[in-house]
């Protein structure tokens, strides 16, 4: 069935793209499925509302379906205004309003996942009645096959006439990352349909450090991963050439401690080392408990409140902190102030309420988060955004700062890479800085090395450097570190 409107949309491009933009259009535009996975800051958002204009002026489909994280909304609403003459349609969470959207002649509708999710049939039912091209913003939203919301992709998938994948860090953590994001694309004709099969040989392991061949099993695959899926995906680098951008510095600063926060450190990281040397390591794995563990050991190096609350100093983060953002501040300039923990969020705000400071994170409504970002965005007298990853580290054009500094780090490369390129993308044109706090022999010195070996798996899954580059810079030596960081010794784990 056509669809039919009394009156057709303008749809007429508003801005011209870069030259890369609108070759990633040409390749994309006659495909059934494609991946667009431009680095975060290339304007990917601008390929997308030029692809589904092309699609929309062709005929290609009736109605396009824009999908996007939540928190992201308003920020797709803003975009599409700016680039084009399209009022989409929004799927939220109110059932009266899907109703009326799912039933209307629309050309655009926009929508969150969750709320995809919750209209599963009514979904269904619309894909029936239109033909219908989808896109995925941030599709890493779909890379856990085992979730709900991944099996309803797969599910919907072959009711779309075009389909559609971007996200910057497709790799979001780990190479095996990539195969829900494909199965949704082509049902498992480029990297097999079975999933356990795929992951074995793509992890990266502890074990990889002691055991030879399996890492030349692990280099291998990684090495061949992007050849299986480069017909139907464009990716291009800010090392690609393709735009100009500033320089991006990152620098590591070492941090002391603070008297009462290393007590409590050693204590924790000594009650940590008695359970696990009976159980063996607990490096990254898949072992939640393990993982939580040592994310007690970062918060304790974040800020010691976080886990005791009769911690009243300031932790030996906060003086770094301090006189960094004095000095950008005193430079008229602004910045981004992240950390994993929304509590930690609160308290680094308030301290900072001095350079009116304003933060965004999880357990604020969508309103106050567009809130804070506009007064960020706006006002000269706001100088600082505190931010967590979960809450602003995709979608969001941030180039009134050129500073980011990580407070702390968790074990999630995509929210490190996302989150400091808020300010490194098209549009900005001053010299961008990336400061880790780090506090001295500690876990922040393990998640430094674990995050850039991570960064060097999924360069080479991606295409980005040669198996060549990869050995020379590629270190396997996380797993011996944390054993180090833990005071774990051959004699301890014997014991």
């Amino acid at each position: 069935m056509t669809l039919v409107l009394k009156k057709e949309p303008n749809l007429a491009a508003k801005l011209d793209a870069f030259a890369y933009q609108r070759e990633a259009v040409e390749a994309v535009q006659d495909l059934e499925y494609a991946a667009i996975f431009h680095e975060q800051g290339l304007g990917k958002t601008k390929i997308a509302i030029d692809l589904l204009l092309h699609w929309l002026e062709t005929r290609t489909v009736d109605t396009v379906l824009l999908i996007v994280k939540k928190g992201l909304v308003a920020n797709w609403q803003r975009e599409l205004k700016s680039h084009s003459h399209l009022s989409p349609r929004v799927l939220n969470s109110d059932s009266r309003n899907n109703y009326y959207v799912l039933n209307s002649p629309a050309r655009l509708v926009l929508a969150h996942y969750e709320a995809i999710k919750a209209e599963g049939k009514r979904v269904a039912l619309f894909l029936r009645t239109r033909v219908v091209g989808a896109i995925l913003d941030e599709a890493t939203k779909i890379k856990n096959p085992e979730s709900a919301l991944a099996k309803l992709f797969f599910e919907i998938a072959p009711h779309f006439k075009r389909r559609i994948i971007m996200t910057g860090t497709p790799i979001a953590n780990r190479p095996y990352d990539l195969w829900a994001q494909i199965q949704f694309l082509d049902g498992g004709k480029a990297l097999g349909s079975d999933f356990q099969s795929f992951k074995r040989n793509l992890d990266l392991s502890n074990e990889l450090s002691q055991d030879r061949s399996a890492r030349g099993v692990f280099e291998s695959e990684l090495g061949t991963l992007y050849q299986k899926i480069a017909r139907f995906s464009v990716r291009k680098t800010k090392e690609s050439g393709v735009i100009e951008l500033p320089a991006k510095i990152v620098r590591n600063i070492e941090i002391d401690w603070e008297p009462r926060q290393l007590e409590l450190y050693t204590q924790v990281r000594d009650e940590l080392r008695a359970i696990v040397v009976r159980g063996g390591l607990p490096i990254e794995d898949e072992s939640e408990e393990a993982i939580k563990r040592l994310l007690r050991l970062v918060q304790i190096c974040s800020n010691p409140a976080l886990i005791d609350e009769s911690y009243t100093c300031d932790p030996g983060k906060w003086e770094a902190l301090g006189g960094l953002v004095e000095d950008i501040v005193a430079a008229g300039e602004k910045c981004i102030v992240w950390t994993t923990f929304t509590e930690n969020a609160d308290w680094l705000a308030a301290k900072l309420r001095g350079v009116d400071a304003t933060k965004v994170h999880g357990k604020l409504s969508m309103e106050q988060r567009n809130r804070a970002v506009e007064l960020f965005l706006k006002d000269e007298k706001c100088k600082v955004l505190v931010a967590t990853p979960g809450a602003a580290k995709e979608g969001l054009t941030l180039t009134v700062a050129n500073h980011v500094i990580f407070f702390d780090r968790g074990f999630s490369l995509d929210d490190y890479l996302q989150a400091q390129d808020r300010i490194h993308r098209v549009s900005q044109v001053k010299t961008c800085y990336v400061y880790n706090l780090i506090m001295r022999d500690s876990i922040d010195e393990w998640v430094d090395v674990l995050l850039h070996a991570k960064k060097l798996a999924a360069q080479l899954s991606q295409g980005d450097i040669s198996a060549e580059n990869y050995q020379s810079q590629m270190s396997y030596s996380y797993g011996e570190m944390v054993r180090k960081i833990l005071g774990i010794t051959e004699s301890t784990s014997a014991s």
